[in-house]
Formats: C-alpha cells, sequence, structure tokens
C-alpha cells in the first residue's frame, strides 16, 4: 500500500470504530421518546431488550472474529462485518414495532462487534501510519465516542427524529466499506486454518447468559430468582463446557497458551478492570447530575465533554512518547493511578457540591483512560504470538466487555443495598418524585450510596495499579503454537 492508501484505510479504520461505539452507547438517551413512538403502551417495559440486543450480540460474536481474521484475513472480515452493521442500521431506522428495533439492533450487533475488534487488527496491520500508533488512536476514538454518544443520542432525540439515530450510520458506513474494498491490501496467513465453531458457540453461550444475569439481576428481576439463579448455572456451565473444549480443540477461539505470556495475562486482566470502573464512571455520574442535581439528559452528556478532551489529548500524546521509545508499563501505571483519583474525587460528592468539581473529576479520568485505552490494546498485539494477532485483538475486547458487565452488575446492586441500608423502605426510582424533607432525606442517602460505589471504583483501578506495576517491558511477539509453525516450515520449504 502506498502512503496515501495506508492513510486512507486508518481514516476507514478510525470511522469504523467511532460508528460502532457511537451506536453502543447513542440508543441510551433516546430510549423512551423510542418506545412511546412505536409502542406507546408497552415499549417501556421492552427497554432492557432494546439496550442489551446490541451488546449481547456483539460480544457473543468477539470470540469467533479473532478467529475468522487469523484464517480469512482481517479485510474480508472487515468488509462483511460492515456489511452486516450497515444492513442492520437501515433495518433499525425502518422499523415499525418493538420487536422489529429489537430483532435489527441484534443484527446491528453482530457487525457492531467486528467494527469494534476487527478494526483494530486492521490498524495493527497498517503501515507506515499504523502499528502501535494507529491502534493507540483507534482505542481513543472508541473511548471517546463511549462518552459523547448518549449526549449525540439525547440531542437528536430532541430536536430530531430519532429514526436518524440509525440512518445517519449509512453514508459514513458506505464510504467506509467502499474505502476498505478499494483500499486496504494486507497480509493473508498462507496456511488454513481450522475455525472452531463449537468454541465460538459456548463463548457466545457464556457470554450471553453473564450479560443477560448482570443486566437484569436486581432490576427486572431479583438476584435470588428462577431466572436470575438459572441463567447462572447456564453461565457456569457454559464456561466450564468451553474451557473443556479450548484444551481439546485443534485450533481453538481463545488457545489457554495465551495466558502463559506475562504481557497477553496482565493486560487481559487490567483491560478487564478499567472496563468494569470506566461502566461505573460513565452510568453513574450521569446517574448523579440527573436524579441529584435534576439535569436534564442532553445537558448532563455535555458534562462527559471534559473526560473525552482528556482521553483525546492524553491518549494520542502518549501515542507520539511510545513511538520515540517510552516504556508501555510507565503510561499503564500512570493512567491506573490518574483513573483512581478521579474516582477518588467523585466519591467526595455530595447534594451541594461544586459541578465543576464533577467536570475536573471527568477530566482527570479521562486523561487516565486516554492512557490505559491507547496503550494496551497494542501492547498486547505487540505480544501475541505469530499468526494469533485476531485472536489476541478480539480476546482484549472480549475481557473489557466482561468487566462493562460485571461492573455495571456489582455496582449496581452495591448502589441500591447501601442505599437501602441509609433509606430504608426507601427505593431510588422513587427520589424524583419526593418532595420537601423525604427528598432531602433520600437524596441525602444516595449520595452517600453513590459515594461508596464510586470509593469501590477507585479500588478497582488501585488493583489494576498493582498489576500495572508487574507488565514486562519485553513485548516481543511470542512463538507460534507447535502445529501452527510446522506447517509454515513446511510451507516455506516447498
Amino acid at each position: 500500500m502506498t502512503r496515501a492508501q495506508t492513510l486512507i484505510g486508518f481514516i476507514v479504520c478510525v470511522t469504523t470504530i467511532l460508528l460502532a461505539v457511537l451506536d453502543m452507547n447513542i440508543v441510551s438517551a433516546a430510549t423512551v421518546p423510542i418506545a412511546r413512538d412505536l409502542d406507546p403502551a408497552h415499549g417501556v417495559d421492552k427497554i432492557p431488550w432494546l439496550i442489551s440486543a446490541f451488546a449481547l450480540a456483539s460480544a457473543a460474536a468477539l470470540p469467533l472474529y479473532g478467529k475468522l481474521c487469523d484464517s480469512l484475513g482481517a479485510k474480508k472480515v472487515l468488509v462483511a462485518s460492515l456489511a452486516v452493521f450497515l444492513l442492520g442500521s437501515a433495518l433499525c431506522g425502518a422499523a415499525q414495532s418493538m420487536p422489529e428495533l429489537i430483532a435489527a439492533r441484534a443484527l446491528q450487533g453482530l457487525g457492531g462487534g467486528g467494527l469494534m475488534s476487527v478494526t483494530m487488527v486492521v490498524l495493527a496491520q497498517l503501515a507506515p501510519v499504523g502499528g502501535s500508533g494507529a491502534s493507540g488512536a483507534g482505542g481513543i476514538v472508541g473511548g471517546v465516542g463511549m462518552a459523547v454518544g448518549p449526549w449525540i443520542g439525547g440531542t437528536l432525540a430532541d430536536h430530531a427524529n430519532w429514526r436518524w439515530i440509525f440512518y445517519i450510520n449509512l453514508p459514513l458506513g458506505l464510504a467506509a466499506l467502499v474505502g476498505a474494498v478499494l483500499v486496504l491490501k494486507l497480509p493473508v496467513s498462507p496456511v488454513r486454518h481450522r475455525v472452531d465453531y463449537l468454541g465460538a458457540a459456548l463463548a457466545a453461550a457464556f457470554t450471553s447468559t453473564l450479560l443477560l444475569a448482570t443486566s437484569w439481576g436486581g432490576k427486572q428481576h431479583a438476584w435470588d430468582s428462577p431466572e436470575i439463579i438459572g441463567l447462572l448455572v447456564a453461565c457456569v456451565l457454559a464456561l466450564a463446557l468451553f474451557l473443556r473444549r479450548q484444551t481439546r480443540a485443534a485450533e481453538p477461539v481463545l488457545p489457554l497458551s495465551m495466558f502463559k505470556v506475562p504481557q497477553l495475562r496482565y493486560g487481559f486482566a487490567i483491560q478487564g478492570l478499567v472496563g468494569a470502573a470506566m461502566m461505573g464512571a460513565l452510568v453513574y455520574v450521569m446517574v448523579y447530575l440527573q436524579t441529584v442535581r435534576g439535569i436534564e439528559p442532553a445537558a448532563a452528556g455535555l458534562y462527559l465533554i471534559p473526560m473525552a478532551l482528556g482521553m483525546t489529548a492524553v491518549g494520542l500524546g502518549a501515542g507520539r512518547l511510545a513511538e520515540r521509545g517510552r516504556r508501555t508499563k510507565t503510561f499503564v501505571l500512570t493512567g491506573t493511578i490518574a483513573s483512581a483519583l478521579g474516582l477518588a474525587t467523585l466519591a467526595t460528592l455530595d447534594a451541594s457540591s461544586s459541578l465543576w468539581l464533577v467536570r475536573a473529576a471527568l477530566l482527570l479520568m479521562g486523561c487516565g483512560f486516554g492512557l490505559l485505552i491507547g496503550q494496551l490494546i497494542p501492547y498486547v498485539q505487540g505480544a501475541a504470538p505469530v499468526g494469533q494477532l485476531g485472536v489476541a485483538t478480539t480476546s482484549i475486547r472480549f475481557f473489557q466487555t466482561l468487566g462493562n458487565a460485571l461492573g455495571a452488575a456489582v455496582f449496581g446492586t452495591l448502589l441500591s443495598r447501601v442505599y437501602e441500608a441509609k433509606v430504608p423502605g426507601g427505593s431510588t426510582s422513587a427520589i424524583a418524585r419526593l418532595t420537601g424533607a423525604a427528598r432531602e432525606r433520600a437524596t441525602h442517602g444516595f449520595t452517600g450510596a453513590m459515594d461508596v460505589v464510586f470509593l469501590v471504583a477507585a479500588g478497582v483501578m488501585v488493583a489494576a495499579a498493582v498489576l500495572a506495576a508487574r507488565l514486562p517491558d519485553d513485548v516481543r511477539p511470542a512463538p507460534a503454537p507447535a502445529d501452527e509453525a510446522a506447517d509454515e516450515a513446511e510451507l516455506v520449504a516447498a
């Protein structure tokens, strides 16, 4: 590829990441208008499925995408993912009922899961613009999309038809699709790999049951209800069968041998912890602003702009320093500490705290998360065993998704339990309807509960800092698995 082609390829990748991450978050602020339009009587009851369908489908497909990249080449998988995502977007915009929209969101999520992971593989293969710096920039774009997505969704819902949330993907996505087809020229493995479809199905079953249990637990169903217990039992069983399959499959979708590589082992663990803490920061800052301070959803989304600016500026600056030889370990350790300090600052909030303190804490967290998201992905890619770049890249995204799910469940349960202890018989959903002394007492209890949540999230980032201190500096790729190395040696000899 020429320098111009590589630059176009980089723009294509950034566009696809932004589209996928925005679509995962943009709907959250527009769910009520969508539900009222499509099903005024019962639409609100279906909102959890509207939000979960995209995340479930994208997370379930992640392990398979990695193996397909290593087998078929990243370009083919990226083009297919884009096509599925665009078809899902068009069907979402044209949906005439909530069931139609939920099904279209699931289809969109299948493509979106590939965009968020396969694109990172493409970025790692692009040169000279690509490589670790490009992968880091892609991670920053993804993080910024998470921060500004709710605000964009709220703005479109307030000032335009909600269907434009999905239709806006079509011109951008089609341009990216054409660019990928015409410009990208990426390496394809000379060895024909076998795809472990059974392992991918078990991974999808494990992920889906875990996400459903953590999304519904304590909300739609009590944690000790038959529905949640059944999902957790199915989750554990699917995990056990998946691990057993990975030890027996000829070419597993998530080779357990990767966990013998310290860079990958620590990278996956840190990314999972970052996913949990970041979910807590984004969700519960919005809850605080809307529930305690009475700020409208679209206006509350503006408070995430300092976080997005911090992620962008610091992440890109760190990428430049990394290209000059600065250690990844330094960036990751600094990022975890900065994120922990930002979360600890949020743990001091009460009903009368300055909103500039909220902005300052989010800016600090954005700087921390920018260092982490921008550096961990290329760090893991650099240490990936030969022939397993796709699997390693999708695996770190997979662990971030698991962290998001577990973080949402743990923090949500913690908030409810602490609030109930401070305000016996109270419900967090009833705070907005209270007045006078009752509202003041409920608000005080709610902010106290949120302080505990942010403090625990800060503790999660301290644990990530401990792991970051143990990161090895050497990121040379690990050897290929014995059978693949033999196949490649045979091919070269022939």
